[in-house]
């Protein structure tokens, strides 16, 4: 005997599990650790709830309730799902947009009533729901390469499937296929697609708060290795940073150099001027520095006014003509700031390093001797601490 499922009992049970996973998703915001994102996937899991809800007591309620309401409640939550997550990623909504699609469907709704437009109005709510869940795919993997974030593939891969399962809804209701009802006696394949669906919803809903928590974890990691001021990485991430290069030293190289920047004045600039202003100039120095630097270099903060730049790859005489360039540009972009008695300048010290089995103290050792010759040469200079063989 084969086992067949009753749909009006999983659309009700469906409909109770969006329920449960949105006041879980509205519940995460309220504890203040996340951004709005699951206030969207909340509503919208109420919204698709109350779409399954209403389906449910098809042929038992008016249409207009159990056809045009249930349908559009389902694809307005199918829509702030989709505008959620691209909330989450900063991208620009398009409200007109959302209230045009949902006017269209309803519209488009009733104007095949009963049984005979029961095709037309599953090829409608396919064709949408199949757009939207492949516009989340797009979204989830644009994340998942941009943010780095893992969770963002498992929400590609868990939306990937519906739209191949809607768009073999939108070709069987072409080929006048899909039947006349919602419920028939028998719904064979139907009735485990929709149990599958409600699987899927409570991974959908669980992907998501991962992708939140996920994130969360990123950006407090973040700020646990960069210094609030200068953004410019901490003591902390920059031991981080040297465990990962030694981890994967025989794919990069170990060899780097290693600049070690002192700026010059910089406490009579505090003691006359105030702390606001010595936090400019720790300001405006990163930002010369960044305009200098590769995409893959090091920017550290070493405590006060001292901070350490790695350049992997980089020999120590390349090394020592983008110190000078730092120092330059460093030069040129004080012209901006007024009334300063005696200017900052740079003292920095270069040497070469190997990054593999050595300590963040030893790496420093190598260029501080540079430094403090730079110092007592009379600060404002490039110095370099050159092995044996290229002095």
């Amino acid at each position: 005997m084969a086992l067949t499922l009753d749909l009006r009992t999983i659309f009700v049970t469906g409909a109770l599990t969006c329920f449960i996973i949105g006041v879980t998703q509205l519940m995460t915001f309220v504890t203040g650790r996340f951004t709005r994102s699951p206030v969207w996937w909340g509503a919208s899991s109420l919204c698709i709830g109350f779409g399954l809800l209403s389906a449910a007591f098809r042929d038992t309620l008016p249409d207009v309730i159990t056809v045009e309401f249930a349908n559009t409640a389902m694809l307005a939550g199918c829509l702030l799902l989709l505008f959620g997550i691209r909330a989450f990623g900063g991208r620009e909504l398009n409200w007109f947009l959302f209230g045009l699609v949902l006017l269209a469907t309803w519209t488009l709704l009733a104007l095949f009533p009963g049984k005979e437009g029961f095709t037309t109005r599953v090829m409608v709510v396919a064709t949408v729901m199949a757009l939207c869940d492949a516009s989340i795919v797009r979204e989830a993997v644009r994340l998942a390469r941009e943010e780095g974030l893992r969770s963002a593939w498992l929400l590609a891969a868990l939306f990937a499937p519906t739209v191949l399962i809607y768009a073999g809804r939108i070709i069987l209701a072409a080929l006048d296929q899909i039947g006349t009802t919602l419920f028939p006696q028998d719904s064979g394949a139907t009735g485990w697609l929709a149990a599958s669906g409600v699987t899927f919803v409570i991974l959908r809903g669980q992907a998501l708060l991962l992708l939140a928590g996920e994130r969360t974890n990123q950006m407090l990691a973040s700020l646990a290795q960069h210094d609030p001021l200068t953004g410019a990485m901490n003591r902390s991430g920059l031991e981080q940073w040297l465990a990962q290069q030694r981890r994967r030293s025989q794919r990069v190289g170990p060899k780097a150099s290693l600049l070690l920047v002192d700026i010059d004045h910089f406490k009579a600039l505090n003691d006359s001027r105030g702390h606001a202003a010595g936090d400019e100039i720790l300001r405006i120095f990163t930002s010369a520095v960044r305009g200098q630097l590769r995409s893959d270099d090091i920017l550290a903060r070493q405590g006060g006014d001292e901070f350490a730049i790695i350049l992997p790859g980089v020999s120590v005489r390349e090394a020592v003509r983008i110190a000078d360039r730092i120092r330059n540009v460093f030069r040129d972009a004080l012209a901006i700031v007024d009334d300063l008695p005696l200017p900052p300048t740079l003292s920095i010290g270069v040497a070469e390093v190997d990054l593999r089995g050595v300590s963040l103290e030893q790496l420093l050792a190598e260029a501080d001797e540079a430094l403090y010759r730079a110092k007592r040469l009379g600060r404002d200079r490039v110095q370099a601490q050159l092995k044996t063989a290229e002095a």
